[in-house]
C-alpha cells in the first residue's frame, strides 16, 4: 500500500506537555482521513508539524515522499487552517491570484480556475469583493478555494466546516467526496465525530496528544458487534441466563407482546448461535438487525480502553 503521509513518534510539545506526542501513522493514498479528538488533543499541532509551520522536538515524517519540513513536501498540498485570517483590504479573486502565484500556478487559463474555484464555493457573485465584507462563512470558503488553487495531491481540512451554516457543511461534505473520487488524499481535523462518519473511511483518535488508535473505521468498530433483536416474552431476567456469553442488554423498546434489545455481543459469529438458542427456549424472534456502531461511539470504546490499560500499566 501507498502511503502518502507517514510519521515515526513525532512530537511537538509546547509548556511541557500541551501538543502532539510520539504519534506514528500512515496515511494511504486517496483516502478521507479522520484526525479526531475533543478540542485541545493535538490535532492542529501535529498538522501545523507536518506542514513545517512549526518545528517538532523529536520524531521524523514525510509527505508526498519527501522528508518534512522541505518545500518539496509541501508543493503538492493545500491547506485550510483552523483560525484562517486574510488580508481584509483584498477581494476573493486577488486573493486566489496571490496564492496562484505562491502555488507557481501558469498564468495560461488562470483567470478561468479561479471563476471555477469561486463558483465552485459558492463565491461566484462575491468574488470583486473586499474579504473586510465576508462573513466568518464566506472566508472559510475562500479559504477552501485557497487550498485548492494549486490543484493538490493532499488536502489538509483543519476544522473546515466550524464556520459553515448547514447547507455549507453538506456541500463541503459533497467536495471532498468529490476529491477522493478524483484520486486525492483529504486528511480530516475534527472533532464533530458526526461529521467526519459521513465522509472519512480511514480514522485516526487522539486524545491528550497521544494516538489512540487509527486504522478503517468501520473495521475497527466491529470490535464489540451489535445486534438489535425485537422478541416476545423476554426481560432482564430473561437474558440472564446468557450471561456465560460475555454479552451486555439494554432494552430500547416495549411494544404490546414483544420488546426490542440492543445486545453488545464478544464476536459477530455469536448472532446465529444466539438466534438458535432463543427459538430453542421458546422465544418468538420477530426480527434480528446487525448495528453499525456510530463513530461517536468508536471514538469512547477506544479512548476508554486506552485509558483502562494506561490505569493497569500505573498499577
Amino acid at each position: 500500500m501507498e502511503y502518502v503521509i507517514e510519521t515515526n513518534r513525532l512530537t511537538k510539545l509546547y509548556e511541557g506537555n500541551k501538543g502532539c506526542r510520539e504519534i506514528t501513522l500512515q496515511v494511504p493514498r486517496g483516502v478521507v482521513f479522520g484526525f479526531l479528538g475533543p478540542n485541545g488533543a493535538g490535532k492542529s499541532t501535529f498538522v501545523r508539524t507536518l506542514l513545517g509551520l512549526i518545528h517538532p522536538n523529536s520524531g521524523t515524517a514525510s509527505l508526498l515522499g519527501h522528508p518534512v519540513p522541505s518545500i518539496a513536501s509541501r508543493k503538492k498540498v493545500g491547506y485550510l487552517p483552523e483560525l484562517f485570517r486574510y488580508p481584509d483590504w483584498m477581494t476573493g479573486r486577488q486573493l486566489l491570484d496571490l496564492h496562484a502565484d505562491l502555488s507557481e500556478v501558469p498564468r495560461v487559463g488562470r483567470k478561468k480556475k479561479i471563476s471555477d474555484l469561486l463558483e465552485k464555493v459558492g463565491l461566484h457573485q462575491r468574488g470583486e469583493d473586499k474579504i473586510r465584507g465576508y462573513s466568518k462563512g464566506m472566508q472559510q470558503r475562500i479559504g477552501i478555494a485557497t487550498a485548492l488553487i494549486s490543484d493538490p495531491e493532499v488536502i489538509f481540512l483543519d476544522e473546515p466546516t466550524s464556520a459553515l451554516d448547514p447547507i455549507g457543511r453538506k456541500e463541503v461534505r459533497d467536495m471532498i467526496r468529490e476529491w477522493r473520487e478524483q484520486g486525492k488524499t483529504v486528511f480530516l481535523n475534527s472533532h464533530l465525530l458526526s461529521e467526519a462518519e459521513t465522509v472519512c473511511n480511514h480514522v485516526a483518535i487522539i486524545n491528550h496528544g497521544h494516538l489512540v488508535v487509527q486504522g478503517d473505521w468501520r473495521q475497527l468498530s466491529a470490535v464489540e458487534p451489535q445486534v438489535e433483536v425485537t422478541v416476545s416474552d423476554m426481560d432482564d431476567y430473561g437474558w440472564e441466563s446468557f450471561s456465560g456469553w460475555g454479552m451486555k442488554w439494554e432494552q430500547i423498546d416495549q411494544g404490546e407482546d414483544r420488546s426490542t434489545w440492543l445486545l453488545t455481543l464478544s464476536e459477530e459469529k455469536q448472532i446465529p448461535a444466539l438466534v438458535s438458542a432463543l427459538t430453542d427456549r421458546g422465544m418468538k424472534v420477530y426480527q434480528v438487525t446487525p448495528r453499525q456502531q456510530s463513530l461517536e461511539e468508536l471514538f469512547m470504546y477506544w479512548v476508554n480502553r486506552k485509558e483502562n490499560a494506561a490505569h493497569v500499566d500505573h498499577c
